[in-house]
């Protein structure tokens, strides 16, 4: 994932984090962050997703920092970004951004038996569904992302949207 820094008219200081998440990709941006000489007003997001726990961590770090976070318009959050995106403490998303879910991508055990595959995935879902409740999403936001399958994003209308508190504001 890259961290830049621009200013966006009406927007303000705005820290933009693009690209694929991956591996401390989370302490990455706590470091990005505490460099910072002034806070950002706003943490954009434009990513294809990726590693989960990751997206939950930063999102984490987004609400510690007291920031809001945002989809813009032509930007795109999705897979693991919307765990960011809910971070925020005012979540924004343009109508003309994406913000999408799908299943959880999961290796497949080879040397373990199912019965602890199976609680693994279980307990990652858990620990996806406290985050969102922890940042004030309905859960039932993830009923988009397990209703559709890994190799697809379901991409989230308006109603949606709101209805699950993944955003607190429109614009566009």
């Amino acid at each position: 994932m890259d961290f830049s820094v621009q200013e966006v008219e009406g927007l303000g200081r705005v820290l933009l984090l693009s690209g694929q998440i991956e591996v401390d990709d989370s302490s990455r941006f706590a470091s990005y962050l505490s460099d910072m000489q002034d806070k950002p007003d706003l943490v954009a997001l434009h990513s294809p997703g990726g590693v989960v726990s990751e997206a939950l961590s930063i999102g984490k770090k987004v609400r510690e920092a007291e920031l809001a976070s945002a989809v813009l318009a032509g930007a795109l959050c999705v897979s693991s970004c919307p765990y960011i995106l809910a971070g925020g403490e005012d979540r924004i998303v343009s109508l003309r951004g994406l913000v999408g879910m799908h299943q959880h991508y999961y290796e497949q055990p080879r040397l373990i038996p199912v019965v602890f595959a199976v609680e693994g995935i279980q307990k990652g879902q858990g620990e996806t569904m406290r985050h969102l409740i922890d940042m004030g999403v309905d859960p039932a936001l993830m009923l988009y992302s397990l209703n559709t399958p890994p190799e697809e994003i379901y991409a989230l209308v308006e109603d949606e949207l709101v209805d699950t508190r993944i955003a607190t504001q429109i614009i566009d």
